[in-house]
């Protein structure tokens, strides 16, 4: 007796996943009327969202951040370099974004991804010009020697609102970032002390450290259609629904930036107010997020 009734119950499934197929956007229509997404969330509601510090064991810093099912690899390098000319007493960071094949069906092998030195820049601009770093404290001897940070985050699941996982990642992994001890050569150059065999030397620094973090940015991607504000969109959403907005904002509420890439749908006062709103609600979940991240790594 039970057959008929799941037979009809997969045909009505496939013609549900078929007319979603063919007509995405009068699909969602049909969900916004009842302020409700495919996916059962509310329309202001991101997704489950997780963060795991250490994800490598190589780095410097590292952490991968999911937000449903877009996954970020972040991972810090340190490097001794010789600080510029115009910034002796400071150190520099320098961010690649990678998005491999493996990430997304749109991403082609041999290909650059178009969507990456657009992250990349996104991502270069908000860490520094947010002040979550201070680069004095990448110096070590004033003119001569000073730390390079080379942060990569590679994208391991391409499922909408890369630029708020890949930021997540970012400071996580400078949360979980030490800095190593280093300690003069031979020659009088400034190196690594376990890269050298040079554990016996004085160190400059006499132990690892962590970095001060200040006006930790945290972001919040949302679509607009029509009257409706979708937070944290997937792929879909955002393939369907091309007006973006991007709203980033420090641990202290303070907007940091706001990115809107055209779109056909004109970003009203009121709506950039909405959006900012949901932003506010949403970082105060990413910060619980990292810090219980955080401490659990302590405990461990």
């Amino acid at each position: 007796m039970g057959l008929p009734n799941a037979s009809g119950d997969l045909s009505t499934e496939v013609e549900v996943d078929a007319f979603r197929r063919l007509f995405p956007l009068r699909f969602y229509k049909k969900h916004l009327l009842e302020s409700i997404r495919p996916d059962a969330r509310p329309l202001g509601r991101a997704r489950e969202t997780t963060i795991a510090l250490g994800a490598v064991a190589s780095a410097n810093g590292s952490a991968l951040a999911k937000i449903g099912s877009t996954t970020m690899l972040a991972a810090i390098k340190m490097e001794v370099m010789t600080p510029s000319l115009e910034t002796p007493d400071e150190g520099c960071i320098a961010i690649d974004f990678h998005m491999p094949p493996i990430c997304s069906p749109i991403v082609r092998p041999g290909r650059p991804a178009e969507g990456a030195p657009v992250v990349a820049k996104q991502l270069s601009d908000t860490i520094l010009s947010s002040g979550m770093i201070n680069l004095k404290e990448l110096s070590l001897v004033s003119g001569k020697a000073a730390w390079m940070a080379y942060l990569d985050i590679y994208c391991l699941d391409a499922d909408g609102a890369l630029f708020d996982t890949a930021l997540l990642s970012a400071v996580a992994a400078f949360s979980h970032l030490e800095i190593p001890v280093v300690s003069l050569n031979d020659d009088g150059k400034i190196v690594l002390s376990e890269e050298q065999g040079l554990s016996d030397r004085e160190p400059v620094n006499k132990e690892k450290r962590k970095i001060n973090l200040s006006s930790v940015p945290f972001s919040l991607t949302c679509v607009l259609h029509k009257n409706y504000i979708l937070a944290d969109p997937t792929a879909e959403e955002e393939s369907i629904m091309d007006t973006i907005v991007t709203v980033v904002l420090d641990s202290s509420s303070q907007l940091v930036s706001l990115h809107k890439p055209g779109g056909t749908v004109l970003a009203y006062t009121s709506a950039i107010q909405d959006c900012i709103a949901l932003t506010r609600q949403r970082v105060k979940e990413l910060q619980k997020i990292l810090e219980e991240g955080i401490s659990g790594m302590e405990v461990d």
